[in-house]
């Protein structure tokens, strides 16, 4: 429950964060009218990436055993290769998205149509969306509960909603910086478990033969049946007895992902600004 909980946080919550940015400058400058058709917006999105989530399933149910494991490891890799990009970005420009929205929004709005804006928070939904629901498919497919991984993700996103509407009525603020450097690293660990898993169903799909011997006996931590080694695999994606391929893999993406988020970052200076003084403490995200 926990590695689709926070993917549900918080890829919902970057959708969420969009549009009640945009909901809320809206609202501040009365603009009713545009307002109504962006949640027409948002709730095409949505329904799109249903239909692509409930697509994916149909299609890997359909298949042949060994056709399914090709699949997986195509949405796995496709999987990681989003959410690495996601957090690369947001890592940089999560301090000033709300002032960048509100400035594509006033743009909008003086030249007249609400196109854009709908348009902003369409592809913003769908681009989110899309993200979780091929992630979402990974990771569920490869759980030991579906049903507890579906409510996870559902309360992932149902919170990230609240803390959307909460921006949106304005009596909610959220330091955005810390907030996605600390999903961010939990997301790094789970996107190293799906890579290690991509590697899994790689060698099923008869695709990598390669490095298929024992790397380490994680038996004695990773025991099947306990909370622990439901913690372990279902977040970190470790397995008992992980071969040569998996473990290096995980090692060559979790270590430098890891060192990316976590590493401190200045905040930027408006320019013209002299630096501060050598005894002022510096703001990281």
């Amino acid at each position: 429950m926990i590695p689709t909980l926070v993917i549900g946080l918080r890829e919902g919550l970057e959708a969420s964060l969009i549009v009640g940015i945009i909901a809320a400058f809206l609202a501040g400058a009365g603009r009713r009218d545009a307002l109504r058709q962006v949640w027409i917006g948002v709730v095409a999105a949505v329904l799109l990436c249903l239909a692509i989530g409930i697509g994916l399933i149909t299609l890997s149910r359909e298949l042949p055993q060994r056709q399914q494991e090709g699949l997986e490891t195509v949405i796995g890799a496709f999987a990681v290769v989003m959410v690495t990009f996601m957090i690369l970005w947001m890592n940089r420009h999560a301090r000033g998205m709300k002032k960048e929205l509100e400035g594509q929004a006033a743009h909008a709005l003086a030249q007249g149509s609400a196109r854009a804006l709908v348009a902003m928070a369409f592809l913003a939904v769908l681009r989110e969306g899309f993200e979780t629901a091929v992630f979402l498919i990974s990771v569920i497919q490869n759980s030991t509960s579906v049903t507890s991984g579906t409510t996870g993700a559902l309360i992932g996103i149902l919170i990230a909603v609240v803390i959307g509407y909460g921006i949106y009525r304005g009596g909610l603020r959220l330091n955005l910086g810390r907030f996605f450097k600390v999903t961010g690293l939990v997301l790094v660990l789970v996107a190293a478990g799906l890579v290690m898993t991509v590697m899994h169903t790689a060698h099923e799909a008869g695709w990598l033969n390669a490095g298929q011997a024992q790397a380490v006996d994680l038996g004695w931590l990773v025991r099947p049946g306990t909370v622990v080694s439901s913690l372990l695999t279902g977040v970190l994606g470790l397995q008992p007895q992980p071969v040569v391929a998996e473990a290096v893999a995980w090692l060559v993406y979790a270590l430098p992902m890891l060192a990316y988020v976590a590493w401190p970052r200045r905040a930027a200076r408006p320019a013209g600004k002299p630096a501060p003084a050598a005894a002022e403490t510096t703001e990281h995200a």
